[in-house]
């Protein structure tokens, strides 16, 4: 993709989020924010009856384009996906698949969805959903 495509996709998925509101059934409600730029994140998770993969992953929140893109791309990305997918994911991966050259500016921005889920499985881990 070249930087045009980038930036149309991330504004695509700001503008028409993915996996936006409320989850019905949700396991676990799970908020993130960056105080000093008024980003914030809430996601709902529903686990398989396992507690092995995300079942249903979708989010609110209030934001720059580049975090609720990220957001959003990540919901897309995470549906049905093993708990293990996202234990892989770090923040060069959400980088490069938000586009690393137009993000690099606002790495917490970009991000702060995966930080928020990682927190959340922790916090489903430890039995604390």
């Amino acid at each position: 993709m070249d930087r045009q495509q980038i930036i149309d996709r991330l504004f695509d998925h700001y503008e028409r989020p993915r996996h936006y509101g409320h989850l019905e059934g949700a396991d676990m409600v799970h908020a993130g924010g960056i105080p000093d730029c008024g980003d914030t994140i809430t996601l709902y998770l529903r686990f398989d009856p396992a507690g092995e993969a995300l079942a249903g992953l979708s989010f609110e929140g209030r934001g720059c384009t580049i975090s609720q893109a990220a957001a959003s791309l990540l919901c897309e990305q995470l549906q049905g996906a093993p708990l293990s997918a996202v234990d892989a994911l770090d923040d060069q991966a959400v980088l490069d698949m938000l586009g690393r050259e137009v993000v690099r500016a606002r790495p917490r921005c970009a991000t702060l969805a995966l930080n928020t889920l990682k927190s959340a499985l922790a916090r489903h881990r430890a039995g604390r959903g």
